[in-house]
């Protein structure tokens, strides 16, 4: 569930949702209270992951979460 934010227009990003079985679902634009808990955490992650940090896998994403 979404807000269909630009990570969700790449299209690597749309192959992989649909590579895994899943499918999307938008929420309203500007209505970020359809979506309460995910856009708590995705706020949470960016302070926790600066923008300038690029992570390469999985495995290094974790580790830098977990500092």
């Amino acid at each position: 569930m979404s807000d269909i934010g630009p990570e969700f227009i790449a299209e690597a990003v749309k192959k992989g949702i649909v590579a895994v079985g899943s499918k999307t679902v938008s929420i309203e634009p500007g209505s970020p209270w359809e979506n309460g808990s995910c856009e708590s955490f995705n706020a949470r992650l960016r302070e926790a992951l600066p923008n300038s940090e690029a992570l390469y896998s999985l495995q290094q994403a974790q580790i830098i979460i977990e500092c």
